[in-house]
């Protein structure tokens, strides 16, 4: 399964909005991989390095595939955290 999602964090999948990326990638049984939408190339979304390496922008479109029997979650939950604004700590 795969699926197009615009990235709305401003700062894309850097910092912390790709560290919630990866953990939640790492919550499915699933093979996830991620990349730049159109350019064919992906990268494993359990890895932080390189995730943060594709150097993802906010406004950016990545392609997420997944394989396995958790594939479709794993594209929801993924898509969700990717089209929602990353949330400042209450302290921040």
């Amino acid at each position: 399964m795969e699926r197009v999602v615009t990235v709305v964090p401003e700062e894309g999948l850097h910092a912390r909005p790709a560290s919630k990326f990866v953990s939640t990638a790492n919550e499915y049984d699933s093979e996830v991989r991620v990349g730049r939408a159109g350019d064919g190339n992906t990268v494993p979304a359990n890895s932080m390095l390189a995730v943060t390496g594709l150097d993802v922008r906010g406004g950016e479109d990545v392609l997420i595939i997944a394989d396995g029997e958790d594939a479709e979650a794993a594209l929801d939950a993924l898509e969700s955290l990717l089209s929602s604004p990353v949330e400042e700590d209450a302290d921040g």
